[in-house]
């Protein structure tokens, strides 16, 4: 009799798994507690599977074998609790199609810079001739991969709740750009608990694979005791040399690998992303390129021509001297951090959303520095006020992206950047951090 699979949620990851799970003979049912979009709905009949929307039936979902949840659904839902009641297996889609391919996996976590770190990596190895998918917490799902296509590696961005649900799969090179406090409601509000997860990555890691992380990260440095593989650690800094990873000397990214001997330089006025943030972001591709031997040039030239992921500091457009700058995927502060310190010119700041308990200090004096006005863009904007009311001329409020963008480029100056970095969730105004981002390109083009 065929074992039964379970997806709960009817995204792109669980409609990867359903097709995963039918190649593999599981009598599959996909429940959604929501409204499945139209283009899943069409999918899943078109399939064959049995599914179900705006409602968990416990009577389909508790005689699984094998229950694949959605990242977002936390462990205290009802239907978690009782699946785990029932000693019922509870994975994520990385764990469950991690068993049915044989390629390498390079995995990629971390608070900030991971969707930056993953596709940089992606487009490396692809343009240095490697078979190579992109899955994870971004584009298509990993297990609709692994069921239709023969990649030779995966490069996947894991979030920490993916992690969450991963307990036998090996991640061959495992990055992780930093930690800072995020998520905290899904951890009990204990920091430790969040950093034991970003550290599941490294988990099943073998003597030939690879942990690669950043030096300069205070809690990724200070709590390696977390990582529980045994993995070669290559560290990557830009405050000081590394004798086995990659270092920033003087303007050059100087990558070292001692196994194999070699070592490759990069000057950093040839990377298409700005920022401190994103030289870590590149060390880190670095390595992984490196160590897969693509010819020096080819690294290079993918450095050179590389275009970043959409909502993350994307230019927009200048207008009479003024740059647009669309980093709305910027949700939390540390996210804005990053973007406000890779600033150059003048800025004048969107901000603003669905606070998650943000602690505004660490921006105090980048805003003092380079905000000379603050737009607000949510429905509650009196800790942005709070905050930043001493650092800077103007705070404006505004409830929607057409008042934003106006206001914004009405006191702004030729030379200036309107950066729409929110370090806020969207959910008071907007769909999600795409919506936002979409509504404030398209409002900057109608100026």
């Amino acid at each position: 009799m065929a074992k039964r699979l379970v997806i709960l949620g009817a995204g792109e990851s669980g409609c990867g798994t359903a097709v995963l799970g039918l190649a593999k003979g599981y009598d599959t049912f996909v429940s959604d507690f929501g409204i499945i979009k139209p283009k899943y709905t069409d999918e899943l009949k078109e399939l064959g599977v049995e599914w179900e929307s705006e409602k968990h039936s416990e009577s389909k979902i508790l005689n699984a074998d094998v229950i694949v949840k959605s990242p977002g659904i936390p462990d205290k839902a009802a239907i978690i609790k009782k699946a785990k009641e029932e000693g019922i297996k509870i994975v994520s889609e990385i764990e469950f199609a991690a068993q049915y391919t044989n390629a390498k996996l390079v995995g990629i976590t971390g608070t900030n810079g991971k969707t930056t770190t993953t596709m940089l990596t992606h487009h490396i190895l692809k343009n240095g001739g490697i078979k190579v998918g992109l899955g994870g917490n971004i584009g298509k799902s990993f297990a609709r991969q692994v069921a239709t296509e023969k990649q030779d590696c995966y490069v996947l961005e894991l979030s920490s709740f993916q992690l969450d649900g991963m307990m036998e799969t090996r991640i061959h090179q495992a990055i992780l750009t930093n930690i800072t406090p995020d998520h905290l409601d899904r951890y009990d509000y204990k920091l430790e608990n969040y950093i034991a997860s970003k550290y599941r990555i490294t988990q099943n890691q073998k003597a030939e694979d690879q942990f690669i992380y950043c030096d300069d990260d205070p809690l990724t440095k200070d709590n390696l005791n977390f990582n529980k593989g045994n993995g070669q650690k290559l560290a990557f800094s830009i405050n000081h040399e590394v004798m086995n990873g990659a270092f920033l000397h003087g303007k050059e990214i100087i990558v070292r690998l001692t196994n194999l001997n070699k070592e490759f330089n990069m000057p950093i006025n040839q990377l298409t992303v700005s920022g401190k943030h994103n030289i870590y972001n590149s060390m880190a591709a670095a390595i992984v390129a490196n160590s897969f031997e693509i010819r020096k040039e080819s690294i290079r030239e993918s450095f050179s021509d590389f275009t970043n992921v959409e909502h993350r500091m994307e230019w927009v457009a200048r207008i009479k001297g003024v740059d647009f700058i669309n980093d709305s995927k910027a949700t939390n502060v540390n996210s804005t951090w990053y973007a406000l310190e890779s600033m150059e010119t003048p800025v004048v700041w969107i901000a603003g959303g669905t606070d998650k308990g943000n602690d505004y200090t660490s921006l105090k004096k980048l805003v003092k520095d380079k905000v000379n006005v603050i737009v607000c863009m949510g429905l509650d904007n009196s800790k942005i006020h709070q905050a930043f009311g001493a650092d800077v001329d103007l705070i404006i409020n505004t409830t929607s992206s057409e008042d934003a963008v106006e206001a914004a480029y009405k006191f702004s100056k030729k030379g200036d950047t309107v950066l729409l970095s929110p370090a806020c969730a969207s959910f008071d105004l907007f769909e999600n951090y795409e919506d936002r981002g979409n509504q404030f390109k398209a409002c900057v083009k109608a100026l």
